[in-house]
């Protein structure tokens, strides 16, 4: 006696494998890696933080915050029109770059706990919408300090 397996459960089986082997060929989501950090010497109690988060994924992410030792109050800005305004996150394109840099958008530190001067180095940690939290070291540089990219 031969048993016969319904239609319906080959399909959903078919279904079902189809469904996990398009699983494993999806975007691999963001790959993020930062370079070009630094903070200028601060001259009072606020401090600016530039720096370059890239993404060599195939998902875009945000940069939803930032938090430092140094501050209970880190925020990030954006620079329109010559105005710097606080906004609540950054995009992060697949493939792409945010940049955060002298006279554009930037991490803003207010109320410093200590003033660090050129040759320290500030530790921040970066906060996403997917991706997993980076621990960045910022060397405080010259107050003047601008790198032009290349």
């Amino acid at each position: 006696m031969t048993r016969r397996t319904p239609l319906a459960v080959v399909a959903a089986v078919a279904l079902g494998a189809g469904l996990a082997l398009a699983g494993c060929s999806a975007d691999s989501g963001p790959e993020l890696k930062v370079s070009g950090a630094f903070m200028p010497q601060p001259v009072d109690d606020m401090a600016a933080g530039f720096l370059t988060v890239e993404n060599d994924g195939d998902g875009a992410d945000r940069l939803t915050s930032v938090t430092s030792t140094i501050s209970d109050d880190v925020t990030i800005h954006e620079t329109k029109n010559q105005k710097m305004q606080e906004v609540k996150s950054f995009d992060i394109p697949a493939g792409g770059e945010l940049d955060l840099e002298r006279g554009g958008n930037h991490i803003m530190f207010m109320a410093l706990k200590q003033q660090p001067k050129q040759g320290d180095t500030v530790s921040i940690e970066l906060h996403f919408e997917k991706s997993d939290p980076i621990k960045v070291e910022l060397p405080v540089r010259e107050t003047t300090h601008n790198p032009q990219k290349h």
